[in-house]
């Protein structure tokens, strides 16, 4: 006999979606209403009467989908999103996107079929339909990180176009002209911002704007060592590398470390998102730091808003440049340094 959940994957949308249906909410568009029925009507589903007044209570849990686990930056915001959830008295059911919208979409389905109470969710690039409806369905849902056009979804984020534009500044003052960067994908809005950071804060400082200069990466390490392969090999090779995440940072490093050249002395190196093994390398990684704590606590305090039905409206922190020695400073410029490190 059929059940919810192959009425759901037949039509292609959430639980909590067909349970709106049959219960005749108003919060669904007639497209939905119609392919909801349309495959109520192919499998012969009969709902439970006691099985969907089951799904109306509140089991204290909120689902959080992420980009990649084993992004460091992703690592420690499930973290604090589980800190402040439990603080709450929430549990937190996580799922690892891999940065595809099809696992994505897996994890978002498995956690609404899981009658989570809320969804974090740090998106994919791409506009799923599943996405769409869920957002359409207007439950407790919040958006973390990342954006996605079109959606009205309230999202907590961070902004680091004021700390790129002091990082680029910090390095033209220590005398790097020609600076590339190795960028996240531009279907991403991460990706998008920070490429549009960088290239308005060279200009803003006078410096040149050269496509050569701009690498496409994918947020993963593979993608800064090829990254940053490719400008090494220009006949006018960067001064400085500037990584769009901690983990293009580690590929360009291995890639700079492989041709045996020095960091800072043969080009400096610089990284959007700052770990904690940064500070234990020589020279330290100068690096862009995100309030990571904070974008969890924020998060979780925003969807519970939503789940209690308050208005929540968006949420942007500011990044922070965090200075080091990977890039030319001064020993007694950089900051965050601990003993322990060894050389590059």
């Amino acid at each position: 006999m059929a059940g919810v959940k192959d009425v759901a994957r037949r039509a292609g949308v959430s639980v909590a979606t067909v349970s709106r249906v049959l219960n005749e909410s108003a919060r669904v568009t007639p497209e939905t209403r119609a392919r909801v029925l349309a495959a109520v009507a192919e499998l012969g589903y009969r709902p439970n009467a006691v099985a969907r007044s089951l799904r109306t209570d509140t089991t204290r849990t909120i689902g959080l989908v992420i980009g990649d686990i084993l992004n460091p930056f992703f690592t420690e915001l499930a973290r604090a999103v589980e800190d402040e959830a439990r603080g709450a008295g929430y549990s937190v059911v996580i799922g690892n996107a891999d940065e595809r919208p099809e696992r994505q979409d897996h994890y978002v389905r498995t956690l609404l079929e899981q009658r989570v109470d809320g969804l974090l969710l740090c998106p994919t690039a791409e506009v799923t339909p599943l996405v769409r409806d869920v957002v359409g369905d207007g439950g407790p849902l919040v958006f973390l990180d990342r954006t996605l056009p079109g959606l009205d979804v309230p999202t907590v984020r961070a902004d680091g176009t004021a700390a790129i534009g002091e990082l680029v500044a910090h390095l033209a003052g220590l005398g790097r002209r020609r600076i590339a960067f190795v960028s996240g994908p531009a279907l991403l809005s991460t990706g998008r911002e920070r490429t549009e950071a960088f290239t308005a804060a060279l200009r803003a400082h006078g410096l040149p704007v050269r496509p050569e200069y701009v690498q496409a990466g994918d947020f993963q390490a593979a993608s800064g060592r090829a990254g940053a392969a490719r400008l090494l090999d220009l006949p006018e090779p960067p001064e400085a590398i500037f990584a769009g995440d901690n983990l293009m940072a580690l590929g360009a490093l291995d890639e700079i470390r492989a041709r045996g050249l020095a960091i800072p002395g043969d080009v400096a190196l610089a990284s959007y998102d700052d770990v904690p093994w940064f500070t234990h390398l020589d020279p330290p990684i100068t690096a862009i730091g995100q309030p990571v704590q904070a974008l969890g606590r924020r998060a979780v305090r925003a969807l519970l808003d939503r789940i209690d039905g308050r208005p929540v409206e968006p949420v942007v922190l500011d990044a922070r440049l965090v200075v080091r020695r990977s890039c030319g400073e001064p020993a007694e410029q950089g900051s965050d340094e601990t003993e322990g490190r060894r050389p590059l």
